[in-house]
């Protein structure tokens, strides 16, 4: 399977896509402003305290202020009987890769706050005006502000470090324990200090040169935050991230696709600078395009990302999917749509569903869909048939690297998923609320309008000392009223015997409209 990241580079936006085949299966999308902060490093002023929750708000210089949990907040104490708490519920915290459950993460939360919070609270920890160094683990999405965490980690090439942990850990997609075995034994004999460090699932194979290099880079770095926090003042930037183009040079590159193509020369000479220091020994391929038409456009992206907002996915059967994406949670809904089958009823909606499979799967990733996800699938009645449908969505989402955890079918026919939500998802980075319907998603229909308008004059006759109205509205109610709706108007002319007039206003809102009063000259 041919991989591609293809990368618009523009002064305020960076796009960049990776591609299977000719077609897109993710999308990143980085601009210059607060959504785009997570990984880095700030160092915050805590604003307040709230031990009912046991969180704080703290200020890293933005309008929202970032949130920061108990368990985030690092305390030596507290770290000491957080490891002696793993190891006396033995369980295991290799970090990236892990594949622990979504569920059992939780107990162990539930079962480490119930131990330990009680000795340890928020308050016993931070203080209002307190200045503390915090990395964003997410950027804000919606209304939610950042959320922060004191637990610093710096990502390689092949490894995480964290400077405030002492802990060694292996991905847990390495799954040769002899080849473990030599990765920790080598990690520990190159360790200097007492930092901690997490083997990513690239170091497979890793020689000691190389791992050496990782260790002297990422330490460095981290002697250069250390040192600036000290000179600057609270709520500023200490390190920023690496950008989207090198953090998807780093981490798909030569592992998830075989070549990048950028279209901006400075980006390109700037990758390649890049790879000569970070991973000199391995020969990558990088291409400028240098084509007249957009790079997106050259490989029909633009209309996949447009695409992709659309509530509506139809299937190639002729059946469909509505995504809609609430505060809460995201709906997706399997419809039959123009699909009739050929054969019996059972195998049509077997066929509709699985085909559906495919494409849920394939839209979560490329929209980035995350938190609570429900699936209406359509109502089976064979038992072999859901569970044929519930072997496919599993296998789906393995291409997933996101974490996922899928539920068995339940009695209403309905799966219910959680993805791991790290950043903002594709249609809230590129779109906002409609100004039109102010977000809900609907507006009056035309006829209600007019029979809202029919209900208004109606209750401000009496009041009104003139003998004439005139009714200001949007175009399409103008004449709809004169038109189809005009029985209306005319009932009215003839209750209050006073002629009322209908003028259109082409800049009104549709559910915009106004009454006046005039007298008028006989």
């Amino acid at each position: 399977m041919l991989k591609e990241l293809v990368v618009n580079a523009a002064p305020h936006e960076t796009r960049v896509a990776l591609l299977e085949n000719g077609t897109i299966v993710e999308v990143f999308i980085e601009r210059e402003d607060e959504t785009s902060i997570a990984g880095n490093i700030y160092k915050g002023r805590v604003q307040r305290v709230l031990p009912g929750m046991q969180a704080a708000f703290v200020d890293i210089g933005f309008d929202q202020a970032a949130f920061i949990y108990v368990d985030d907040v690092l305390d030596t104490a507290s770290h000491k009987m957080y490891q002696k708490f793993e190891q006396d519920t033995d369980t295991d915290t290799n970090g990236i890769g892990n594949d622990m459950d979504a569920e059992t993460a939780a107990e162990k939360q539930v079962s480490w706050r119930a131990a330990v919070a009680p000795e340890c609270g928020i308050e016993d920890l931070l203080t209002e005006g307190q200045e503390v160094l915090v990395q964003v683990a997410k950027s804000s999405i919606g209304s939610k502000g950042p959320r922060v965490t004191t637990h610093i980690s710096l990502a390689g090439r092949y490894m995480v470090l964290m400077p405030t942990v002492d802990h060694i850990g292996i991905s847990r997609r390495i799954e040769d324990e002899a080849e473990r075995l030599r990765l920790k034994e080598m990690l520990l004999s190159l360790r200097k200090n007492n930092f901690g460090y997490i083997l990513r699932t690239r170091a497979q194979g890793i020689d000691k040169d190389t791992i050496e290099k990782e260790i002297d880079f990422l330490t460095k770095t981290w002697e250069d935050i250390s040192a600036r926090s000290k000179t600057v003042s609270a709520t500023s930037l200490v390190y920023k991230d690496l950008t989207v183009t090198f953090r998807a040079v780093r981490d798909l590159l030569a592992n998830e696709a075989d070549k990048l193509i950028i279209d901006s020369k400075e980006e390109y000479e700037h990758v390649q600078n890049f790879l000569n220091k970070l991973m000199p020994d391995v020969k990558l391929s990088v291409e400028l395009y240098q084509g007249k038409e957009s790079i997106f456009d050259a490989y029909n992206i633009e209309g996949d990302i447009a695409r992709a907002l659309k509530k509506k996915v139809w299937l190639k059967s002729g059946g469909y999917i509505v995504i809609d994406q609430t505060e809460a949670l995201v709906a997706i809904d399997v419809n039959t749509g123009r699909y009739v089958g050929k054969h019996n009823f059972d195998e049509t909606i077997l066929k509709t569903n699985l085909e559906a499979v495919k494409e849920i799967a394939y839209q979560i990733r490329l929209r980035n869909i995350g938190g609570i996800i429900i699936i209406d699938f359509i109502d089976m009645k064979k038992e072999q048939h859901k569970d044929k449908v519930m072997a496919h969505l599993n296998e789906a989402m393995k291409k997933d690297k996101s974490q996922t955890n899928i539920l068995p079918l339940t009695e209403l026919g309905l799966v219910q998923m959680t993805r791991k939500r790290i950043r903002r998802n594709l249609s809230r980075t590129l779109c906002e609320p409609c100004f039109y319907c102010n977000g809900d998603g609907h507006l009056l229909s035309r006829k209600s309008i007019c029979h809202k308008i029919y209900r208004d004059l109606l209750s401000e006759a009496s009041d009104m000392m003139g003998n004439r109205f005139t009714v200001k509205v949007h175009p399409e109610i103008a004449q709809l009223l004169h038109g189809q709706e005009k029985h209306l108007i005319s009932s009215l002319e003839k209750q209050f015997s006073k002629p009322i007039a209908v003028y259109p206003e082409p800049h009104y809102h549709m559910e915009e409209y106004h009454i006046f009063e005039s007298v008028l000259k006989e």
